[in-house]
């Protein structure tokens, strides 16, 4: 009865999808569109007017999610029920910034002692690091151990009065090198994060920084800290347990940056702005929680997404944040959303009827302008547009620059909507390219922790109402284990079993080598 239902809510929604207005007759025909489909909370606006959405439609899409069960699974999430199906596991990275009274149960037991006692750990730590001779930190991680961090660290760089921290998580060894050569080895802090402590990338990074330390200090493993549950393995790297952070398995990578991932931005801001950067986020939880499906920023987001993917068949969505710290917000994104919902069969393990998730892009505004601008207004391929935009900056002596930049944002989604009629075809801009906005005052911790969160509940929602598991990613595990396999016979063995386009590809590589 439940699938025959949501079945039968996406077949209402795909007949309403065929049959969408333009975006500028809706305007048209309301003079208040712009109040009707908005909504504001937490400090943000958030504006899905230049859709193609039609009441009618939103209905029938707050209707799909009703028949999924969007509001129960979302309970059973913030209940610590192990929804992670396929891998046995609770969903709680909510509970790394929860309030102080709350409570949080997995198996019967509250986990919130031991997530504010580990916040209390990295705060000690930050602040005696942020009080020390210590001027770099370098951040070892990849995948959720590097976007998050790193994404946050440079959108909130006005506070960012610690240590300078850079990020390393290539396993190109430029990478390591183009950041190590500028540092000072005994001023130089060094986290590695890694939740197995086994990850190829990171470990690979980690020795490397261990060797150049070695070569310039005394006591190597004094400049080291780590971020895992594996303790054991941590020690065996020389970090004592004092210098070891752990998470649970309840806590994905791509969902971490709330908890011990986070301490390199803890150590860059402080505990006080990282504790704003966690409030922020709680307050996205309470109104993902308690806002109708109707008012509910994330579920809205949600449904504007499945709309344009789903429903419209655009196969991409461009992320432009019209705000230059937030330049890797799309790569953060990426991982988020395409990780998650990137999948091709339901929990049940049935071939989806239809596509999972978009591919995520995007620059920031206004550089994006002048790369891709030209596909969104007259390539052949619609790409829905997500604006964000901050309404103050900074730099209060640079506001004729922040004026511009909004000036643009703003034109940009009108520009997309409207288009230009013109004699010369080649100058025929068809317009209805559909876009959201999402406004704010200005990017402090605090919006940024909404803003994140508000990504998070979207992707959730979207997973549940397309009937699969957001936080699993087996994806990412057969690459992984050829390229473990394939090691080897870059160092000669025999390329038994290989491809002939691998195996000659191989050889070329050893071909160069002494």
């Amino acid at each position: 009865m439940f699938e025959a239902q949501v079945a039968a809510e996406w077949a209402r929604v795909f007949t309403l999808g065929k049959a969408r207005p333009k975006i500028a007759a809706l305007f048209e025909a309301d003079p208040a569109r712009a109040k009707g489909f908005s909504r504001e909370a937490c400090g943000l606006l958030y504006d899905f007017s230049k859709t193609a959405l039609t009441e009618q439609s939103l209905t029938a899409l707050l209707d799909l999610a009703e028949a999924a069960d969007v509001e129960a699974k979302r309970a059973a999430m913030f209940a610590g029920e192990k929804i992670n199906a396929s891998e046995g596991r609770a969903v709680l990275h909510t509970a790394l910034r929860a309030g102080p009274a709350a409570v949080v149960k997995v198996d019967g037991h509250d986990v919130m002692p031991d997530v504010r006692a580990t916040l209390a750990r990295m705060q000690a730590f930050a602040r005696k690091i942020r009080a020390s001779d210590i001027t770099d930190v370098v951040n070892i991680g990849i995948g959720g151990s590097d976007l998050g961090p790193v994404m946050a660290t440079q959108a909130l760089a006005p506070y960012g009065d610690g240590p300078r921290v850079h990020f390393v998580s290539n396993i190109d060894g430029a990478h390591i090198h183009d950041v190590l050569k500028e540092l000072t080895p005994a001023k130089t802090l060094v986290v590695v994060a890694s939740k197995t402590f086994t990850t190829i990338e990171t470990m690979t990074n980690a020795k490397t920084a261990r060797r150049w330390l070695a070569a310039h200090v005394a006591e190597p493993a004094a400049q080291f800290v780590a971020i895992s549950s594996a303790e054991e393995k941590a020690a065996a790297f020389g970090i004592p347990a004092e210098r070891v952070f752990g998470f649970e398995d309840w806590v994905g990578g791509r969902y971490s940056v709330w908890g011990p991932i986070g301490l390199s931005l803890m150590l860059a801001i402080g505990p006080e702005q990282f504790e704003a950067f966690l409030a922020g986020a709680r307050e996205m939880d309470t109104h993902f929680t308690t806002a109708p499906l109707r008012e509910n920023i994330p579920v809205l987001h949600a449904l504007v997404g499945l709309w344009h993917h789903q429903v419209c068949g655009h196969a991409t969505r461009a992320v432009l944040p019209y705000e230059q710290r937030l330049a890797r917000l799309p790569a953060y994104l990426q991982q988020l959303e395409m990780e998650s919902n990137g999948k091709r069969v339901s929990q049940t393990g049935q071939a989806l009827a239809f596509g999972s998730g978009p591919v995520v892009w995007g620059e920031p505004g206004t550089n994006g302008q002048h790369a891709f601008y030209q596909l969104l207004h007259q390539g052949t391929e619609v790409v829905p547009a997500e604006f964000l935009v901050a309404m103050q900056g900074h730099e209060p002596d640079l506001a004729d620059h922040h004026a511009l930049l909004v000036a643009n944002c703003l034109a940009q989604s009108q520009a997309l909507m409207l288009g230009r009629s013109h004699e010369d075809p080649q100058r025929v801009f068809e317009g209805n390219r559909p876009s959201v906005t999402m406004a704010y005052e200005r990017l402090t911790p605090k919006m940024l922790g909404r803003i994140i969160a508000l990504y998070e509940h979207r992707v959730f929602v979207e997973g549940a109402i397309l009937g699969i598991n957001s936080f699993d990613q087996f994806g990412v595990e057969l690459g992984k284990e050829m390229a473990t396999a394939l090691h080897p016979v870059l160092d000669g063995a025999a390329a038994e079993g290989l491809d002939s386009s691998t195996a000659r590809l191989a050889a070329f590589y050893r071909s160069f080598q002494s």
